[in-house]
């Protein structure tokens, strides 16, 4: 069976992340693990049956309760490279969306792994970044009690920035296939900025998605706070609808955690007034796996709504007391019934 080009780009795509020291590589047994993956996934019964058997099973049936780790695991049943590609080449062939799934979760596979080595190699905050902090709280706690709270608080932050940048990168390309469009950056965007006259400047406008066919731009949002921007990063959010609308597309508003805010309602307000739609909380969810089809939708289902909607109701408990230790080979988060080691280079 001839593989096509497309699918050697395919096959090339899911293998790297990024470049340089950043570089994350899958081998050829974790793209064979993800395959077994999807095919499991998606039920696929007859495609897992032409596929060699995983030699080190999976311990759970879910991605998200199997470690990291186990992918690595390397399996002596995975075929060479070529044959991997006919492996892929035949679970795509009946399967309508196939490649797009097991591109997305290969993408998803590679961010968490770039987080876990972000974890262990984010560097201890020195004196010189972090001692200036300390003037508001000096004299009044005990100075080395101070030092590692200012220590702490500055990691955190910076591995809580990197988790937010991350998780953007995956995160809107990945809705932005199931919608059946692609993100599209400011340097080749159909929309322009307006000045303050309303006319097009030569600055382009980024888009979370661009659906050309259907003449739609989407724009997401996890959730729309009254404190989640300053005014004038609000304006900016504010005049999106605009700028789509004066470049002939469709505005769409989509917001996944449906909490009201007076925020919400002025966003709202500017996509109705500019010919646009919204759909918030569970009319998001329904919207886009209306359009993601049968195979993107279970996509959805598996891999972005459970964090999401597991996450959303521990906002109202107290957090957990836990505590943080940090030696020379480990952090660990010790929390009241689990804890969670992180490992340091």
């Amino acid at each position: 069976m001839p593989i096509s080009t497309g699918l050697r780009q395919v096959f090339s795509r899911v293998r790297i992340l990024g470049n340089g020291d950043g570089q994350v590589t899958l081998s050829e047994s974790e793209i064979f693990c993800l395959l077994h993956q999807a095919c499991t996934d998606l039920h696929l019964a007859p495609s897992i049956s032409k596929l060699p058997g995983l030699s080190v099973a999976a311990p759970h049936a879910d991605y998200y309760r199997t470690p990291l780790s186990w992918y690595q695991i390397p399996q002596s049943s995975c075929p060479p490279a070529e044959s991997l590609l006919l492996s892929l080449a035949t679970c795509c062939d009946p399967i309508a969306d196939f490649r797009l799934f097991f591109e997305n979760l290969a993408a998803l596979h590679k961010r968490r792994l770039k987080y876990q080595r972000i974890l262990s190699q984010q560097p201890k905050p020195t004196m010189d970044q972090v001692g200036p902090r300390s003037l508001l709280e000096f004299g009044v706690v005990d100075d080395g009690l101070l030092s590692s709270s200012v220590i702490w608080r500055k990691w955190i932050f910076d591995v809580d920035n990197r988790a937010t940048q991350e998780t953007g990168y995956l995160f809107e390309p990945v809705l932005a296939s199931c919608l059946g469009g692609e993100a599209v950056g400011s340097r080749n965007s159909p929309v322009k900025r307006l000045n303050e006259r309303g006319r097009p400047t030569a600055d382009g406008r980024q888009i979370d998605c661009y659906d050309g066919v259907n003449q739609l731009a989407y724009e997401f949002k996890l959730r729309v706070t009254i404190a989640a921007s300053g005014q004038g990063r609000f304006g900016e959010e504010l005049s999106f609808a605009t700028e789509y609308r004066a470049a002939g597309l469709t505005p769409v508003l989509i917001v996944l955690d449906p909490t009201p805010s007076t925020r919400l309602t002025e966003l709202i307000a500017a996509f109705t007034i500019n010919g646009g739609r919204n759909y918030v909380g569970e009319s998001a969810w329904t919207h886009m796996e209306s359009k993601a089809g049968a195979t993107m939708s279970v996509f959805l289902e598996r891999y972005i709504k459970p964090p999401l909607l597991k996450m959303t109701p521990q906002e109202e408990a107290l957090p957990e007391s836990i505590k943080l230790t940090w030696t020379q080979t480990s952090i660990e988060v010790i929390g009241t019934r689990t804890s969670y080691r992180i490992p340091r280079q």
